[in-house]
């Protein structure tokens, strides 16, 4: 490759819902003059090789945006939103404390308040539904409640250690007719604690999941009585979230660290 005459996009990596560096969940984000061929996004983000990359293009009234998983476009991600906001505010509108995104799920806020991205995010629909032999093996600990959501399975457990210590069966859940499934209950030091697991999308665990939320929270608000909570989501590598349901939105608050900034190389 001639480098010197090879096409270029700025790429950022930014750790998201993160208090420090190396915490929250690491997303990439590129900046695009005009959107590229969905296969060269795809294969970027593949490259890439993080749970999400998301790809931002300026228009007259805010951002287009969209997410890739290593393998797949989804229609709704929280964590490589809230990074995208990070590298708006610090890189590409300095001045701004107020960013409108555009996607597949929707005109999506997001708020600058000091070190803190607040996201204004839909809130999401579940039901419960039965237990099955299909669904007790997806871990070797068995949830007490299922609930179907319009993107995930929401698996409820008895208290945070089961959720901490559950083996699940990724095999089983990339079966599954969910974009993936999500292991909550109440927190020991936290209101909430979850953890997130995504291997259709090649994302066998993800370490903070912003969109999880949007039904975590609904879910969470009526059973606990509360309309702000505290979360914690991840394994070894943990995230912090404070979550707030304002009528049909949630509200998804959290900080950012820089990790990255560099050029793709593109023929």
């Amino acid at each position: 490759m001639n480098l010197v005459n090879a096409h270029t996009l700025p790429i950022y990596q930014v750790d998201a819902f993160a208090s420090k560096l190396f915490h929250g969940n690491p997303a990439a984000v590129c900046p695009l003059p005009e959107w590229v061929s969905d296969a060269q996004m795809q294969n970027i983000a593949a490259e890439n090789n993080l749970s999400e990359t998301s790809f931002i293009v300026k228009e007259k009234q805010g951002y287009g945006i969209r997410w890739f998983t290593p393998n797949t476009e989804v229609d709704l991600c929280g964590h490589a939103t809230l990074a995208a906001a990070f590298v708006i505010f610090n890189f590409l509108e300095t001045d701004s404390d107020l960013i409108k995104f555009h996607s597949k799920s929707g005109e999506l806020i997001v708020k600058r308040n000091q070190n803190l991205l607040q996201m204004d995010f839909p809130a999401l629909p579940y039901r419960k539904i039965e237990n099955s032999e299909e669904l007790l093996k997806l871990s070797d600990i068995q949830p007490e409640h299922f609930f179907q959501s319009k993107f995930d399975l929401l698996c409820v457990f008895k208290n945070q250690q089961e959720v901490f210590k559950a083996q699940p069966d990724l095999e089983k859940m990339a079966k599954l007719n969910y974009r993936g499934v999500i292991f909550s209950s109440v927190g020991d030091k936290t209101d909430i604690y979850s953890r997130c697991f995504y291997p259709k999308c090649g994302v066998p665990e993800d370490p903070v999941t912003g969109s999880a939320h949007c039904v975590l929270m609904p879910y969470w608000a009526e059973s606990l009585q509360k309309k702000k909570i505290t979360a914690l989501q991840g394994l070894h590598r943990q995230g912090d979230l404070v979550c707030e349901l304002v009528g049909e939105r949630v509200i998804l608050s959290g900080e950012c660290q820089l990790y990255l900034v560099g050029k793709i190389y593109l023929n």
